[in-house]
């Protein structure tokens, strides 16, 4: 008597606790630059001024100054010296 067939399953890949839902892998290089950039001010310039500004009710104006010499504010519109990037891109 022939024997059933027996359900042979790929392995599975392994689990990425830093990007569980994969999205890495759906960013353009251009998606992943703009990314890396704006991470990059956010630790380096932005995190140090936040507390100082929670705790004295304060907002620093160069912020936005700043954010928008890298680009990152306005960053969809298509002109008027903007970048004209894709939604993904603005976050």
């Amino acid at each position: 008597m022939a024997q059933p067939a027996t359900k042979q399953s790929a392995p599975l890949p392994s689990f990425n606790w830093e990007d569980p839902l994969d999205l890495e892998s759906c960013l353009s290089d251009e998606d992943r630059m703009i990314r890396d950039v704006a991470r990059a001010y956010c630790q380096d310039k932005l995190m140090p001024r936040v507390l100082e500004a929670n705790r004295h009710e304060i907002f620093h104006r160069e912020i936005m100054t700043e954010m928008g010499a890298l680009g990152l504010l306005g960053s969809t519109i298509d002109g008027y010296g903007c970048p004209g990037v894709s939604q993904v891109a603005y976050g």
